[in-house]
């Protein structure tokens, strides 16, 4: 059989799979079922669902190909994501529980006013758009590589047809259909990158110990980077950034709290995030040790390296010399990725969107039926809407990108999750009243003089300012904040 329909009946058999998750975990749901999950989700569920959240197509392919390059200098901003978790649990999670909130970002309604309220809702929509749109354009290519291609399929074709799919899964039973989607991937991604270290170990004569003496002796797992602190892999950089990457890609993302929402209350959910957290150091180890067995394969085979390291896992999988189980396990662990992140995207921009930014209501009373059939078609009609923009950004940016996806998709959050961050970093740390109205400007002015502090520093200094531009974007939309404040 050929190669593409091995991929297109993996892919085929996975959709069945998620329709019947979808089906088991929507019966009997509202509206407020779809937007809350219905907050009665068990713990170590939603932690095995956070473990595989923040995992996309993207992390999938990139993170073992960033090795060719960068080593295993990503764990050092792993580490800060374990510690950003931490902090999560404990800071933000009682704050979002104590105030009931459906969308994170009704706190800056409570603190603030309207005008910062849709602002960081606003920030949020074009962060997680563009954000989801990358990670699911790699998945795209890929497929369209792989299956569509080979079948004389067009890429638009590929796009819509996917985006199709996922709106239909995710449609009536939101956040948790995501909830239960997201456990699923999480398994079959630890499944498909353990088996596949194994089979690639096996194809080069390694057992356990030979696999680990291989990769120790290799030079792509250096792991620590403390000589030069221009470099965008220096420790320090890489490891505070991670920390308030996660807090804020991930504590004041809808996309991913949603999930710890769910929970039955506010320890429940503290639980789920620190064993995801602490969990996520071992599966993204796992991933570079994966991307280290990919690199000595290709060094002792007549494979030649791809232009893009991007597609070193893609490369290998597809080799003749390989089993066809490693083919199947690299397209399970690749769509599992994939679709439950554009998937729980999509949840979470409808969510959004309908509470954050229109200001309807999540909830209404019981008896009130044709309150309930208004606000459910208000959400089917947005999440249609959210979908048909995904899917034209993906085939945008499908015509634009040329860069290697997870930097992207961390460079735009450090420009967009800036001032989301600087808003709740500086409502949490300080009680003073801030012009409501005038707030937007202050966000749109620090990723601007963001972008000109990272030109100037590398222009004048040769500093390469890496994933803490995030940082200083914060510190820019608190300092501006501070100029807004106002006596009570």
């Amino acid at each position: 059989m050929a190669k593409h329909w091995i991929v297109l009946l993996t892919i085929v058999g996975y959709f069945i799979l998620l329709f019947i998750i979808s089906w088991l975990a929507s019966r009997k749901s509202d509206t407020s079922t779809a937007l809350t999950g219905g907050r009665q989700a068990p713990w170590f569920i939603v932690a095995i669902a956070m473990i595989g959240a923040p995992i996309s197509g993207v992390t999938f392919i990139s993170v073992p190909g960033m090795v060719v390059a960068s080593q295993f200098s990503y764990m050092q901003m792993v580490l800060g994501f374990a510690v950003g978790y931490f902090v999560i649990a404990y800071v933000l999670m009682p704050l979002f529980f104590r105030l009931n909130l459906v969308s994170i970002y009704g706190y800056l309604e409570e603190r603030f006013g309207t005008v910062t309220h849709k602002t960081g809702a606003v920030f949020f929509f074009i962060s997680k758009i563009l954000g989801a749109a990358v990670r699911f354009l790699v998945v795209c290519v890929s497929l369209q590589l792989l299956v569509f291609a080979p079948l004389g399929i067009p890429f638009i074709f590929n796009v819509v047809a996917t985006i199709a799919l996922i709106f239909l899964y995710t449609l009536q039973g939101g956040v948790k259909t995501v909830i239960w989607t997201d456990t699923l991937k999480s398994l079959c991604l630890i499944l498909s990158v353990v088996l596949c270290i194994y089979f690639i170990a096996s194809s080069l004569g390694y057992g356990f110990g030979g696999t680990i003496k291989a990769i120790a002796d290799g030079d792509s797992s250096r792991m620590f980077f403390f000589d030069n602190p221009k470099e965008g892999t220096y420790f320090w950089k890489q490891f505070v950034a991670g920390i308030f990457m996660v807090i804020a890609m991930t504590g004041l993302d809808q996309d991913l709290m949603q999930r710890t929402l769910a929970s039955k209350n506010v320890k429940e959910s503290k639980k789920g995030l620190i064993v995801s957290g602490i969990t996520q150091v071992f599966v993204v180890g796992l991933f570079l040790v994966l991307g280290a067995m990919l690199v000595l394969y290709v060094r002792h085979t007549a494979i030649v390296p791809p232009e893009k390291s991007d597609a070193l896992f893609s490369t290998v999988a597809m080799d003749d010399s390989m089993p066809i189980v490693m083919l199947v396990l690299f397209v399970l662990g690749f769509i599992a990725a994939g679709y439950s992140a554009a998937g729980s995207a999509l949840t979470a921009l409808t969510t959004s969107f309908m509470v954050d930014i229109l200001g309807k209501k999540a909830t209404v009373a019981d008896a009130d039926t044709a309150a309930e059939r208004k606000l459910a078609r208000t959400r089917r009609t947005i999440h249609v809407a959210m979908a048909i923009a995904m899917g034209a950004i993906i085939y945008l940016f499908y015509l634009l990108n040329n860069d290697s996806a997870i930097k992207l998709v961390y460079a735009l959050a450090s420009y967009t999750y800036g001032p989301i961050l600087g808003l709740f970093a500086f409502g949490m740390m300080c009680k003073t009243a801030v012009r409501d109205r005038l707030v937007p400007i202050v966000c749109v002015a620090a990723p601007v003089l963001s972008l000109v502090t990272q030109w100037w520093l590398k222009a004048a200094f040769d500093y390469e300012m890496g994933f803490e531009l995030l940082l200083y974007n914060a510190l820019l939309t608190m300092l501006g904040l501070f100029l807004l404040r106002r006596s009570a």
